[in-house]
């Protein structure tokens, strides 16, 4: 039995983020992997469907995901290359509340992602039925692609294969599109794809996949954690559907064993993960720190994107939350009118006080926006002292100063 100062299960954005955290605290790491390093984020998930965004055809993105894809897995494999860091490639089992495999670790930190859940549909074995993975390794465009789920991954891959010519349809259980975008938002979006041509079915359910007439189906009804047998020989607790419990710290039942990213159901994005890992780390080396998790923004690259933080006007009327929303839109902006991108609205919601609240908008580059209300949210900035900040003109930062302006 070998001893070291820290044990990461899971090479992916969470675990890679937290073996390289440690090491260069002046821990040594082992972290075991085995897949590839990188996870679903980087191998199938994120970074693939990014390049199929930003390709013009199938055939090239093909071509471009396996050298992005590679590139990337390269420079992962470089940070985890550090002295202070092992990399074991097999599949992290534990033995006990401190040993997995041939090691022992005083702190074990847990990254082992989430895993595509599928909805017991009468046909869902039909070979026409993939998930995400599957879509991405079809060698074929589909003539026509039925997408079940209309959350990120499904508004995603419906924009890119919509782009491609693929005749797509997305059948969804709720009334609107992308829960966790605002409701007037997530319908402008909806809106604006089916004027390219994508056919939605909202407030419908699957009940037999043979009633579905396409060459593909892709379920994409959404991920859960990756939970593991052994997790019982350390006594951790967790839910098949919901993940690891964990406090604040990302800390389990068990002390000195950590979850963190998706395999914990807090927030399943790649940045959440990469800061988790920050804090799970700072935690047991006894380091403070500021990281506030209640601002997590998130994007969904459509075309156009739309991207978010902080609470829709729905979530803020159901807590009772006093606010006001100062709205923009793209069409009003020069470098929008300049790209030939005027479609996209902005939602800026404040307190009485000028604190914001939060941002939902749709429209290209929507993401850098929002990224920019985040740190502002970050710093507790009013609308006020936004309205005396400079911005570059013509940009399209510019859409979110004329809100308040």
């Amino acid at each position: 039995m070998t001893t070291t100062d820290l044990i990461v299960i899971g090479a992916g954005p969470g675990g890679y983020r937290t073996a390289e955290y440690a090491a260069k605290q002046g821990l040594k790491v082992v972290i075991f992997e085995g897949a590839d390093v990188g996870g679903t984020c980087l191998n199938v998930g994120c970074i693939p469907t990014k390049t199929y965004v930003h390709s013009a055809t199938f055939a090239e993105a093909r071509e471009r995901m396996a050298q992005v894809v590679g590139q990337l897995r390269q420079g992962v494999e470089g940070i985890l290359s550090h002295p202070n860091i092992t990399l074991v490639r097999e599949k992290g089992t534990f033995v006990d509340a401190h040993t997995v495999g041939e090691y022992t670790a005083p702190n074990i930190i847990i990254a082992t992602g989430s895993e595509t859940k599928w909805l017991p549909i009468k046909g869902s074995d039909d070979s026409r039925v993939v998930d995400s993975t599957g879509l991405l390794n079809l060698e074929t465009l589909p003539k026509r692609l039925a997408i079940i789920g209309a959350g990120v991954i499904g508004m995603e891959f419906a924009s890119v294969f919509n782009r491609f010519g693929s005749e797509v349809i997305v059948i969804e259980y709720l009334k609107e599109c992308l829960p966790a975008l605002d409701s007037d938002i997530a319908k402008r979006l909806r809106k604006t794809l089916e004027k390219c041509g994508i056919i939605f079915k909202m407030k419908t359910a699957v009940e037999n996949i043979a009633d579905i007439d396409a060459d593909v189906i892709l379920m994409a009804t959404g991920r859960k954690p990756r939970v593991q047998a052994d997790f019982a020989n350390a006594g951790i607790e967790y839910d098949e559907r919901k993940g690891i419990q964990t406090d604040e710290n990302y800390e389990t039942n068990v002390k000195g064993v950590y979850a963190i990213g998706d395999v914990n159901g807090k927030q399943m994005l790649a940045h959440a993960a990469e800061m988790q890992a920050v804090r799970a780390v700072n935690h047991i080396i006894g380091k403070q720190d500021a990281i506030d998790f209640s601002i997590m923004p998130a994007a969904i690259f459509t075309e156009p994107e739309a991207a978010c933080v902080g609470p829709t006007e729905d979530q803020l009327k159901e807590q009772g939350i006093a606010y006001e929303c100062k709205k923009s839109f793209w069409r009003a902006n020069g470098k929008a009118l300049a790209m030939n991108e005027t479609e996209g609205m902005l939602k800026l919601f404040v307190n009485s006080d000028g604190l914001i609240l939060g941002c939902h908008a749709y429209g290209a580059h929507s993401s850098d926006i929002v990224q920019e209300v985040s740190v502002l949210m970050c710093k507790h900035t009013t609308i006020a002292e936004l309205a005396d900040m400079v911005h570059i003109h013509p940009t399209l930062s510019e859409i979110l100063k004329n809100a308040v302006d």
